[in-house]
Order: C-alpha cells, then structure tokens, then sequence
C-alpha cells in the first residue's frame, strides 16, 4: 500500500502534537503555523505550497473554518483559505476535521469528509482531558477548596462521570442532576447524589453543565447564590442561558476546547488515533 501523504492545514498545539504522531507513519506537511509556533518540534515539516494536489489527506482543526471560509489558524499570523488547502489535496481526498457544520461541507464539497469529533472512541478518551482542565479551571477561579465543596454536575454523560471521579478524590460533595432513572441509577453506582433537573435546589459552590441543551433557564439560575461558579463544558448553544447569568450577576465561563488548551498533547495523540483507525479502515475496504 502506497504511504499515505496527509496535509496538516491550521489548527492550535494539538494539531503539532497530532502531526508528531502521524509522521511516524505517514508524509506529512504542514501549513498555515509560523515558524515560531513549530521551533521545537524539528521533525515536522512544512508543506511545499507549490505542490499541486499532492497530498491525499487533509486534517483541519476542531471547528475548522470561520464564518469568512478561511481555516482557523491561531498557530500563524497569516490567512489560510480553503482554496489553499483545496488546491494541494487530490480531488479524492478524505478531509479530516473536527465540529464540521453545513457551511464547511458546503466550502469542501465533493470531497468525503469525516467529522473526527463524532468518533465515540474519541469522545471517550476525550472526556478525561476535558474533565481535569475543568476542574483546573475551577481550581484556579474558586476562594475556596474543593474538598467539602457543595457541587452540581449537569448531565452523567462520559464527561460527567469522569467529573465525578476526579472529584471524588478531591473530597467534594458531589450531586448529579439527571432527567432520567438510568442517570439516577448511574449516579448511584458513583456513590453520589443524584437530584432530577427541574428540582436542582441552589444550595452549590460550584456547578458543572456538561447537558447540550438548556437546563439552567433565568428561573433556576435566580434561585443560586451570586457565590456560586458556573462552568459549562457543552458544545453550542451551551446548557445555561448566559444573558440571564449576566443579569443576575452570576459568574459563569463557557470553557470549549479544554482538552486543546490544557492537555494538547494527549489531545493531538487522541485526534491522531482516531485518523490512523479510519485510514486503516479505508484501506480495508478497499482491498
């Protein structure tokens, strides 16, 4: 089988991690990084802009291109456009990249596309990273310790479980806000409380959203205490109304992407996994 050629085209540090990974196994090149941003890591190389439809992947970055159709590319000064990327990628080339929405199918059309933050295996492993730069962030925003720390969890989803346990370890008391008795019964198995989302009660320090849909409406947000920290690690439209936070005084930090942030090695070898499996899958198939 022919050695795959896979362009790496914008992105923060967990794209440079997840390059590290790929170019043990794969030619890879990279663009849309300063120089700065790849100084220490010597083994990767730059792709050549000149070399027209040369490769046959490309990864992109979680939430991949902006409203303007240009990559998003924080690692470099310089614009990225998707053109660029298309014009070194063979017409049959697989595109990887992460939270991909319609306009980004739309930009990349006739190519297949595989959204890498769909992947369950990832979601899985990525819970952990995501889970302890929360609770870092917490760490560092609260006056207070975690340990003996009245605290809600939203959700008993991979993330909230893995919340839990990191918690747990920390000695905080620890409820689970559920809407269903698999997540009560779920809570149970953690040794922890479990209290159903439209009877949360507002006696918290601390309280983690990890439910995709709005939970903490203006009404249940009015009934906490202005003390309280708010950290919501859902992807949008989030679980708390923001607007009603914010009138109400409430602080509250929508923390996205804390795997890229805190972890971006483990993340990058995480992403790097998932696209190694779904290559190989490929060539399974088409044997």
């Amino acid at each position: 089988m022919n050695k795959h050629r896979i362009l790496i085209a914008g992105g923060d540090m967990r794209q440079i991690y997840c390059a590290e990974m790929l170019s043990r196994d794969f030619e890879t090149g990279l663009i849309g990084f300063d120089i700065e941003s790849l100084a220490d890591h010597t083994g990767l190389t730059v792709a050549d802009v000149s070399a027209h439809k040369y490769y046959d992947c490309a990864l992109l970055p979680v939430l991949p291109a902006g409203n303007n159709g240009n990559i998003y590319t924080p690692c470099s000064k310089d614009t990225l456009t998707a053109d660029k990327v298309k014009n070194l990628i063979s017409d049959n080339s697989i595109v990887f990249a992460g939270k991909v929405n319609i306009e980004f199918k739309e930009i990349f059309q006739g190519y297949e596309i595989y959204d890498y933050m769909l992947s369950e295996e990832l979601n899985i492993i990525n819970a952990v990273p995501t889970a302890e730069g929360a609770v870092q962030l917490a760490l560092e925003e609260l006056p207070v310790t975690l340990n003996g720390l009245k605290v809600l969890i939203v959700g008993m989803g991979r993330i909230g479980t893995a919340l839990v346990r990191i918690l747990q370890g920390f000695g905080a008391d620890i409820t689970a806000a559920v809407h269903s008795p698999r997540g009560a019964a779920k809570a149970r198995m953690y040794g922890i409380k479990a209290v159903p989302t439209n009877r949360l009660g507002s006696d918290y320090g601390l309280v983690f959203n990890t439910a995709p849909q709005l939970v903490l409406d203006s009404g249940k947000l009015a009934e906490f205490s202005e003390n309280t920290l708010f950290i919501d690690l859902a992807s949008k439209p989030g679980g708390i109304d923001f607007d009603a936070a914010l009138s109400l005084g409430l602080k509250v930090i929508w923390a996205l992407g804390l795997p890229g942030k805190t972890a971006p090695v483990t993340a990058g070898e995480i992403i790097a996994e998932t696209i190694i499996a779904k290559i190989g899958e490929r060539g399974e198939k088409s044997e």
